[in-house]
């Protein structure tokens, strides 16, 4: 009878450990799967996807604290992994990336003009990837090897004090801008400063330059525009301010800002896309060769991009998406849709010889005399 008992018994033990055993394998393997940052989500769902993404992506990017918040946190909670990210210029970026080399901290380069781009592919500083959404990118908003892709277009344009010329009265073009009429009426940001500026002013020489090598034509050109230059201002501010006030009634800048100025501070400001075209700059993405986190780095990169993202960015960030399938985007950008008309640019060109035309400009042509500020 005892033998009975203990057999008994361990009978029974032995079927509940088998039933526990069975009860964790069914938690571990059943309805709800935990990914590798430790979220959960339905097997199969989106959220599933992120089982095999690494438990943090690491973003360097020129956006500002306001735009990286913002994705920070959203990403955060759609995938709940961690995003950790750096605030800096795009040259900073580039430079701080070369010097990694050897060492790679970051997995995606989020925002810069698709020249430094360029730089960073030539030196074998990106990895290829090609988005789910490539075939809504035309081939101007992505390079050829998929080493980046373009999330927003920023054209150049005239702006103008709206107060003191009328649209109708506004230049129309490039060319309007150095007829004699508006003799010290332009308020321009000291070009070797600024990227944009930059942009426009050796573009002005690429024009011709494209066709006869030879920059004198779009030297005499930015001559003619000094003549009609009040003041060169040190920083965007103060020319803001000039233009509001009407010390000068016209400048060139990005179609983006000159919208946000109007909306957001008021200030009394239109603008023009110049009827020949004109230089748009593409903000891009990128991947960075050897990324620590790669599987993150193609879940952050997809995820910025998404339609929802793109018309985000646009309407609360004045950033004009380079995709074609986001739509319901804000009046501005879509009234302006088939007024910008691109100008055809040799961009490595264009970068080789920016910094020798520049020069040229300051040392030889300048009205060092209309400088104003710091």
């Amino acid at each position: 009878m005892g033998k009975w008992v203990k057999k008994s018994w361990l009978l029974v033990l032995t079927a509940l450990f088998a039933l526990a055993l069975a009860g964790c394998m069914a938690d571990s393997g059943g309805g709800e799967e935990e990914d590798a940052s430790g979220t959960t989500g339905d097997a199969g769902g989106e959220t599933a996807a992120s089982e095999d993404l690494e438990e943090k992506v690491v973003v360097y990017s020129p956006h500002g604290s306001d735009i990286l918040g913002d994705f920070k946190q959203q990403f955060e909670e759609e995938y709940g992994i961690n995003m950790e990210f750096l605030d800096m210029g795009s040259q900073e970026i580039l430079d701080r990336i070369r010097s990694e080399k050897n060492n790679t901290q970051a997995d995606v380069w989020w925002g810069a003009p698709q020249v430094n781009f360029d730089q960073a592919k030539d030196e074998g500083l990106l990895a290829k990837y090609k988005p789910s959404y490539a075939d809504a990118l035309d081939e101007m908003y992505h390079d050829e090897d998929w080493m980046w892709s373009g999330t927003s277009m920023t054209p150049e344009v005239i702006m103008y004090n709206n107060k003191e010329i009328s649209e109708e009265e506004a230049p129309k073009d490039w060319d309007d801008l150095i007829d004699p009429k508006w003799q010290d009426e332009l308020i321009i940001r000291y070009p070797l400063a600024s990227g944009t500026m930059r942009t426009i002013y050796s573009a002005m020489i690429y024009r011709t330059y494209k066709d006869t090598e030879d920059p004198q034509e779009g030297y005499e050109w930015l001559e003619k525009l000094d003549n009609n230059t009040k003041e060169y201002s040190a920083n965007p501010e103060l020319m803001y301010n000039q233009l509001a006030k009407g010390v000068g009634s016209l400048t060139v800048w990005n179609m983006p800002d000159a919208v946000m100025l109007a909306e957001e501070k008021g200030y009394p400001f239109g603008y023009v896309l110049p009827e020949s075209g004109t230089p748009v700059l593409t903000e891009g993405i990128a991947i960075v060769k050897d990324a620590p986190h790669p599987k993150a780095a193609e879940a952050f990169y997809e995820f910025v991009n998404t339609p929802e993202a793109a018309k985000l960015l646009a309407e609360k960030y004045y950033r004009i998406p380079t995709r074609e399938d986001v739509t319901d985007l804000p009046e501005w950008i879509t009234e302006a849709e088939d007024e910008i008309k691109p100008m055809d640019i040799d961009w490595a060109l264009f970068q080789e010889k920016s910094d020798e035309w520049m020069d040229h400009w300051d040392n030889q042509i300048k009205n060092a005399e209309k400088e104003t500020g710091e």
